[in-house]
């Protein structure tokens, strides 16, 4: 029995990792909609995400988007944030809402100027966003890749200040992320496969003229950026890494979000059967098995060629700072670690201005 048991956990834990895209759930209610010095504001309950620092969006379930600065105001049970520009007709007391680290909802809200594309990967014509500097050539470029269960727009933070640096963007979908094209069971295969579709948006940037480019990986992405980086096609054009809340180990970025979902962390072993080993992978519903140790990054710390630059916060409850850290400790002459008091994907949303500050200053320090 302990075995069955045992495995079933497994099971329900590889499902649920590598399960598609689901919709957002809507689960905070706006208690009201105040004035505060000029501008609106919004009241929520008071949670660890309402009462975070920086700057955030609400989606709203049918009156749009809002975007959020800091707390004005907090009692025990309620925090009132600022609202940043004009407020939606739809908001008011009792509308639900679901908070995001997502500040931008696509290129254009970003004051970015984008071009919609294809790009034609192994799995299908892929949509992507190029988004080009005026006045610049197109020699240098940022491909940006997010992150499980993220939509391309969670990227747009990192786009602007690539954009600014005089960087042509490009903003890639994979198979399976809900954009990209579907294929099969729709799961994710935790960037095994996607990394194929990622590698043909790079050969898109060098087939039209990208002689260096600078891989920006957000959460699962940047496991992509990494696999990619280190792939002999590309040494001699990818030269930097920018890496947000990266996943380099998947192994203790499972036991993290066991530990997230309430369980003891050590359940994260349970499920590694079921997705290393092809037979068990399929009644997962996977076409096949899962390399994770190609993702430890600490076992690989050697093959590490490029400059990077790791954005992480304290609080990541998804996947583990001391990873990253263990990972500068091993690669000081090439991983720059700047740590954020944030949870995962919110490094930028804590403290915007500082992390534009880094990218910028390591792109401009790109090659060196």
């Amino acid at each position: 029995m302990v075995t069955v048991a045992v495995g079933v956990t497994g099971w329900v834990i590889a499902r649920r990792l590598t399960q598609p895209r689901g919709a957002r759930e809507f689960d905070l209610v706006i208690r009201d909609v105040v004035p505060d010095e000029g501008r609106d504001a919004i009241v929520l309950d008071r949670t660890s995400r309402t009462t975070a620092p920086g700057r955030y969006s609400l989606w709203l379930e049918y009156a749009g988007w809002v975007h959020l600065d800091e707390v004005v105001d907090a009692s025990e049970s309620t925090v009132t944030r600022a609202v940043a520009g004009d407020i939606p007709v739809g908001v008011r007391p009792g509308a639900c809402a679901s908070w995001s680290g997502i500040y931008y909802r696509d290129p254009e809200d970003a004051g970015l100027a984008a071009c919609d594309i294809e790009i034609e990967t192994p799995a299908g014509p892929a949509p992507a966003w190029l988004i080009e500097p005026p006045g610049v050539e197109r020699q240098y470029w940022a491909v940006h890749i997010h992150g499980l269960g993220s939509p391309r727009a969670g990227t747009l933070r990192g786009v602007q200040v690539a954009v600014d640096a005089g960087l042509t963007s490009l903003v890639v979908t994979y198979r399976n992320d809900g954009e990209g094209p579907d294929v099969g069971s729709r799961r994710s295969t935790l960037g095994e496969t996607e990394t194929d579709d990622v590698r043909a948006a790079l050969r898109y940037a060098i087939a039209r003229g990208a002689q260096r480019i600078a891989l920006f990986g957000w959460s699962m992405g940047a496991a992509i950026a990494l696999q990619l980086s280190a792939e002999a096609a590309f040494r001699d054009v990818v030269d930097l890494l920018i890496l947000e809340s990266p996943v380099l180990d998947w192994q203790a970025t499972i036991n993290a979000n066991c530990a997230r979902a309430g369980l003891p962390s050590w359940f994260g072993f349970f499920a590694r059967p079921w997705l290393t080993t092809r037979a068990l992978g399929r009644l997962v519903g996977l076409d096949g098995a899962v390399p994770l140790r190609k993702f430890s990054w600490l076992d690989r710390a050697a093959e590490l060629r490029v400059p990077t630059l790791i954005l992480h916060g304290r609080a990541d409850t998804s996947a583990p700072y001391g990873i990253s850290r263990r990972l500068a400790e091993l690669r000081p002459d090439l991983v720059q670690l700047e740590t954020f008091d944030a949870d995962h994907t919110m490094t930028w949303n804590s403290e915007p201005e500082r992390w534009q500050r880094l990218v910028r200053e390591r792109i401009t320090r790109r090659g060196d």
